[in-house]
């Protein structure tokens, strides 16, 4: 057995910060998830839709591993990174980090870990894998998924071999400070938030940022017209959003909180004010989850045009938020 010493196994609500809060702590720097999500300039919203996936994905962050680049690039951290298509290699890279006493990052698909409790396909879920045995991986993951947890080494496997939208190939990742201190925290701060609100409020297509909850807004009063069963995909996304976090108020919460704290070393209104508005958008993000729940399960699309009525009006919140905070530099 190989057990990475000093780890400390805390979940936290959200995959990928969870895991970042791992590597980082184990380099002696110690932040809050909310710290961590804002410095990633991780606040983002898609609105994705395809033939192949079935139904759409709301999400509410930035696309898988950006969180990371973005965070280690403002602390000045190392981000060693592994990806290959081989099964056999990828494995040995991550043994030999773990077997050299460091814990690692691994993206892969959430529906193939035995203790998983949602069981869909989803390629951009992030795990801390701190040891293993002959038969386990011994993983770190969010406390809705029970915080420090363990998988067959075959489940592993499989989730890390996945391919798919949002999928990595078998791609493990690692933070090094090599004794150096993190940047200043408001000098960080303020060019993570300068950043996240403008690929928010210029994003490149219209599915991104403030753009993307205005077409999501146009898009889900008509979901119930769907092929398949949509019932059940308005339910799950519903479900994803407020217990999964994809594209609910969890992340919302998280900036609110980020920049809470960033007050701490900041005096500046218009950082006040992006912190009020994401507060406000968090609860009308709660309040779409829950219109979306009512409408699958009961089948009513007049609940599915008062959720685009609430996600209309987000647009607009978040929009006037990250104008405010854009002009914090």
């Amino acid at each position: 057995m190989v057990i990475v010493q000093g780890v400390e196994s805390r979940g936290t609500q959200h995959c990928e910060t969870t895991a970042l809060g791992v590597l980082l702590r184990h380099e002696g720097v110690d932040l809050s998830e909310a710290m961590l999500f804002g410095l990633g300039s991780g606040l983002s919203f898609v609105y994705w839709d395809s033939k192949a996936m079935g139904f759409p994905f709301l999400g509410g962050r930035v696309k898988p591993f950006e969180l990371g680049r973005g965070l280690a690039s403002r602390l000045g951290a190392e981000l060693l990174v592994s990806e290959t298509a081989s099964p056999r290699t990828a494995w040995r890279n991550v043994a030999a980090a773990l077997d050299g006493g460091s814990p690692v990052g691994l993206q892969l698909d959430s529906f193939h870990l035995e203790y998983f409790r949602t069981k869909v396909h989803f390629g951009g879920h992030v795990v801390a894998m701190y040891g293993y045995d002959e038969q386990n991986a011994y993983l770190v993951d969010t406390v809705a998924q029970g915080g420090a947890v363990t998988t067959s080494l075959t489940s592993l496997a499989a989730a890390r071999a996945e391919r798919g939208p949002m999928t990595a190939r078998h791609r493990s990742f690692r933070l090094a400070l090599h004794g150096s201190a993190p940047a200043p925290l408001r000098e960080c701060a303020v060019s993570a938030i300068a950043a996240n609100a403008d690929a928010f409020l210029n994003p490149p297509i219209a599915n991104l940022g403030h753009r993307g909850i205005a077409k999501a807004a146009q898009h889900v009063p008509k979901w119930l017209e769907r092929d398949g069963d949509p019932r059940e995909g308005v339910v799950r996304t519903a479900e994803l959003m407020e217990r999964g976090g994809t594209g609910g108020a969890l992340f919302r919460n998280l900036y609110r909180d980020f920049l809470a704290e960033c007050g701490e070393v900041i005096d500046s209104p218009r950082l006040r004010t992006g912190r009020s508005l994401y507060a406000e958008a968090a609860a009308l993000w709660t309040q779409v989850a829950a219109l979306l729940a009512e409408a699958g399960r009961a089948g009513d699309a007049a609940r599915l045009v008062e959720a685009g009525t609430v996600l209309r009006e987000v647009a607009r919140v978040e929009r006037e938020a990250m104008r405010a905070l854009g002009a914090l530099g």
